[in-house]
C-alpha cells in the first residue's frame, strides 16, 4: 500500500493511496484514512463508524468484483476532507458494471441472495454515492454536521 500524497491546505486535507488487490490491506488502508481525516469535518461516529465501513465495502468490492483478486491491479483511492464533507473516491482497474442493475436485496424476492447488499449498505452510510459512466469508480460523500 502506497501513500502517493498528501497536502494540508486551508480548506482540509487532501490525499491518494495505491492499494494492491489483496483484501488483507483493507483495513490498514480504512486506518490510514480515517486517521488522515479526523480533522473534526465529521462527528467521531461517522468518522470511525460511517467513513470506515464505507470505505471498507467500496475498497472490498473493488477488490473482489472490480479486480477480481488481480494481483497486478491497484485500486485508487482518493479523499478530499474539507470543512464541510468528506470525499472518497474509490477507482479499480476492472470493466466496471451498471449500478442500476443491482437489484434491491430488500425485496422479497432477493432477500435470500447476496447480490446487492453491499452496494444497499453504501447508499445508507453516506449521503452521496455516484459512479462513472463505466461503473469501475464511485465517488462517496459523508457531508460535516
Amino acid at each position: 500500500m502506497v501513500l502517493h500524497r498528501t497536502a494540508q491546505a486551508q480548506d482540509g486535507v487532501a490525499f491518494s493511496l495505491a492499494v494492491p488487490s489483496d483484501l488483507s490491506f483493507v483495513g490498514d488502508a480504512v486506518d490510514l484514512a480515517a486517521r488522515h481525516c479526523d480533522v473534526g469535518v465529521l462527528s467521531q461516529r461517522r468518522l470511525q463508524f460511517n467513513l470506515r465501513t464505507a470505505l471498507a465495502e467500496a475498497l472490498a468490492n473493488a477488490i473482489a468484483y472490480g479486480n477480481r483478486h488481480d494481483p497486478s491491479k491497484l485500486v485508487r483511492i482518493e479523499v478530499a476532507c474539507r470543512p464541510d464533507a468528506v470525499r472518497i473516491q474509490v477507482a479499480d482497474d476492472g470493466l466496471g458494471f451498471d449500478p442500476s442493475q443491482v437489484p434491491d436485496p430488500t425485496t422479497p424476492e432477493f432477500l435470500e441472495r447476496e447480490g446487492g447488499r453491499g452496494l444497499f449498505v453504501l447508499r445508507h452510510l453516506v449521503d452521496t454515492i455516484e459512479f462513472n459512466e463505466r461503473g469501475n469508480c464511485v465517488c462517496l460523500v459523508l457531508r460535516a454536521g
